[in-house]
């Protein structure tokens, strides 16, 4: 247990960002998928072609050349300096709002279209269509795959271990007999594991718990 007590501040800082990547690219894959794949429905050609052209490109590159972009890219497009965890949030948020927006796509499409004809028919816009009547009914058909979609988002923070964001995944290179720290690369690898086995488990309960209460309001 040393590897545990003996690093506790490690450890502790590693937990943090992991998290505050987690729930800050959580926040922006959630609002930037709602926002493209209402785009994907729209009645609108360019805003369907923007839609799909952005999750098309998004969606097959390669997360970790899309942390490359915003580590490496970021500065020397003269956008304003900003930290490697909050580069590594935007990075992870975006390319997650790729799979957030296509489940999102799949929730509104079991949508009956006679609700969203009959909204219209009695004046309502596309936006309040979506908000009021589609959307709700399309969050509650979709809340396992969209906890899959979180799920994977939380393991692809060890991304952000290559690109100087100290998260778990980097605390192998942090704790060893070496650098003064009990403990071995092997053992903090097991620890780091079940760390994440225990945040995915707490994921699974709230997934369990949206579903019974969704359940019950149809």
């Amino acid at each position: 247990m040393d590897v545990i007590f003996g690093n506790l501040d490690l450890w502790g800082e590693a937990i943090t960002n992991t998290l505050l990547v987690f729930l800050g690219g959580g926040v922006i894959a959630l609002v930037l998928g709602i926002i493209i794949g209402a785009m994907r429905v729209s009645p609108v050609p360019i805003a369907r072609g923007v839609g799909t052209v952005y999750v098309n490109i998004v969606r097959n590159t390669p997360l970790t050349l899309i942390f490359f972009f915003f580590v490496f890219g970021w500065a020397p497009l003269g956008m304003p300096n900003l930290d490697n965890t909050v580069l590594g949030i935007m990075a992870i948020g975006i390319y997650t709002a790729t799979y957030v927006a296509e489940v999102l796509r799949a929730g509104i499409n079991t949508v009956p279209v006679g609700q969203a004809e009959a909204a219209r028919a009695i004046g309502l816009p596309f936006g309040q269509v979506m908000t009021l009547v589609v959307l709700p009914q399309a969050f509650r058909s979709v809340v396992p795959p969209m906890m899959s979609v979180f799920i994977a988002l939380l393991k692809n923070t060890t991304v952000a271990a290559g690109f100087s964001v100290a998260e778990l995944a980097a605390l192998r290179a942090t704790i060893y007999d070496g650098a003064d720290r009990p403990g071995n690369p092997m053992e903090v690898l097991l620890w780091v594991a079940a760390v994440f086995v225990v945040l995915v488990l707490a994921l699974s309960v709230v997934q369990r718990r949206l579903e019974n209460r969704w359940r019950i309001v149809r």
